[in-house]
């Protein structure tokens, strides 16, 4: 499996939407991971092992005390059953529950915080804070077809302070965690999975437009799981899941999660924001962006959060003619920059019966330019990049003038055109790409990667040195870390040894994750060395309770969690 940077070299004017004016040129660069995915293979799960928690399992008929059970919620849930049993059951592996949802990917119950040991060296103190990570974690056993992307949102945390070391698992008290645990039943549709022919569709459409009418439910508190990643800004730690608006969090003295609720002030009823914002670490602005999900333009709204946590006025781009799978954007000291890829997202396939989500194999990928202070869409412009469909964005940053580079892994396997070069980054199949966070819209020069096998499944992590990238470059990979055989762990946070030195240097520094054994079942805290040629484990900690595979994390100082508004105190 071979992983390629992309170096695509395209000269246009840099006039918005103008193919033929000025004669200017202006070069953009962009160097890229391409990712090959293959099926994944999953074991299913025994119902008797120890691991299994005690969740709601409604495909065996077993129940639980809910605080609420009218003759409505019945009658729904009796018509969910039906449309799950006779009219969509889960015949593909890739939606079936018990495939999706077996070994380390099973969910996990609550945990409250739970003292740690450590089993293996000593925790560096620049590590006193607390290190967190968000993943799907579904609190039903679903009924019917199910997806990865749908599980509720769950956050695991270990603390560390004062020498002690605590961890905590907690769901993200969403309006849609709060009404179905009330209900005793899921309630809001799976986007990722509800959909599978015209009579399921149509079936699901009408439930859920029946379960609206009848007040069991109200879109405008929101429909999303706030399971993908977290974000600090403004003193503020928000959960964010790109089909909703974030949820704000606080982390108390002893280490647990509390779900302070929807920040509606970036943005009103039925709007949502990019799961990924990026936050200048000199500024404290903070960039995002949110799709219209709808049948009408703009499909995509562009807004800056300034220092203060007040948003600005958004930036509506009509040019994006259709909508586009967009779940991450760069940010340089400039620009943004977004990706309009061959994986396009049309609520009209709804009606058809498919997906809302496919893959256009004829269309020609762009990256859309655009000041990253701008006011409106006319400083706005667009580039054909074909071959290259960016999910997650690395880093960006301008150069010389008249450049901006990108770092960005590319998941699909696209030829490209005479257009465009190709250089390589790394021989791997890499994703969930991070560096110093201090670096964010700078020039960079490590990124720290981690191995799919296949995703989200994490058999290790790479060191990518960037100046090492020429045109006949093969491997830039300086480091790396395998977490040994059946071991998998999860996107690995940077976090610099020296965090107030600004003459440290970029890698000075650790790499976290959890690393879970599928052969014991535990799971681990792993503490890496940044600067070593082997990414040497240099503290694990073991954990009292498993964490399952999911999505992106953050650490917080305990400086930062003392003097801002997360704490109580």
């Amino acid at each position: 499996m071979e992983s390629l940077s992309s170096s695509f070299l395209q000269k246009y004017s840099p006039t918005p939407n103008s193919p033929t004016a000025s004669p200017q040129v202006f070069r953009f660069k962009i160097q890229s991971v391409k990712i090959d995915e293959k099926p994944a293979r999953t074991s299913f799960l025994n119902p008797a092992e120890k691991l299994a928690p005690v969740l709601h399992d409604q495909a065996e008929g077993k129940t639980t005390e809910v605080k609420k059970k009218s003759i409505r919620s019945i009658i729904f849930r009796s018509l969910d059953n039906f449309i799950c049993k006779y009219i969509d059951p889960p015949l593909r592996a890739s939606i079936d529950p018990k495939h999706v949802l077996s070994g380390n990917f099973y969910p996990v119950d609550e945990l409250p915080p739970t003292a740690c040991e450590v089993v293996k060296g000593t925790l560096p103190p620049c590590l006193d804070g607390a290190y967190i990570r968000n993943g799907p974690n579904p609190q039903f056993i679903p009924r019917g077809p199910y997806h990865l992307f749908d599980g509720d949102g769950m956050l695991h945390c270990i603390r560390i302070r004062d020498g002690e070391v605590k961890f905590s698992s907690r769901f993200i008290r969403t309006y849609k965690y709060e009404l179905e645990k009330e209900t005793g039943s899921p309630v809001i549709l799976n986007v990722f999975s509800a959909f599978n022919g015209l009579a399921a569709s149509i079936s699901r459409c009408v439930l859920t437009l029946g379960r609206v009418l009848s007040g069991e439910y109200d879109p405008r508190q929101g429909i999303g799981t706030a399971n993908t990643s977290l974000a600090l800004f403004d003193g503020n730690l928000f959960a964010l899941g790109e089909s909703d608006l974030p949820y704000r969090i606080k982390l108390t003295p002893n280490g647990d999660i509390i779900t302070l609720g929807r920040h509606e002030s970036f943005g009103g009823q039925f709007t949502t924001m990019t799961a990924h914002p990026k936050i200048d670490a000199e500024t404290q602005e903070a960039f995002a962006f949110r799709q219209g999900i709808t049948f009408m333009p703009p499909f995509l709204i562009y807004f800056k959060i300034n220092k203060n946590g007040e948003k600005q006025p958004e930036v509506p781009i009509f040019s994006l003619a259709e909508p586009s799978l967009i779940h991450d954007f760069a940010v340089s000291k400039k620009y943004a920059i977004f990706p309009d890829t061959q994986i396009v997202m049309n609520p009209k396939n709804i009606l058809n019966g498919v997906p809302a989500i496919s893959v256009d194999a004829k269309k020609v990928p762009r990256l859309g330019i655009i000041p990253r202070d701008a006011s409106d869409e006319s400083e706005m412009w667009w580039v054909e990049v074909p071959g290259f469909n960016m999910i997650h964005a690395v880093n960006a940053w301008d150069e010389d003038g008249d450049t901006i580079v990108m770092v960005a892994p590319n998941v699909l396997s696209v030829e490209h055109d005479k257009i465009v070069k190709r250089w390589t980054l790394a021989t791997a199949n890499l994703d969930f790409a991070v560096i110093n966070p201090a670096y964010t819209g700078k020039k960079n020069r490590y990124i720290y990667a981690a191995i799919g096998s296949p995703m989200p499944k994490i058999s290790g992590v790479v060191k990518i040195d960037t100046s090492l990238s020429t045109a006949d470059s093969n491997d830039c990979t300086v480091a790396s870390r395998l977490y040994g055989h059946k071991c998998h762990g999860g996107e690995a946070i940077f976090v610099p040894r020296e965090p107030d030195n600004p003459t440290t240097e970029e890698d000075d520094g650790y790499l976290l994750t959890y690393v879970h054994n599928e052969i014991t079942g535990e799971s681990e805290f792993v503490v890496m060395d940044a600067k070593s040629p082997t990414l040497e484990i240099v503290a694990a900690v073991r954990l009292p309770q498993r964490v399952p595979y999911g999505f992106h994390g953050i650490f917080v100082r305990e400086c930062v969690l003392k003097n801002c508004n997360l704490n109580p105190n």
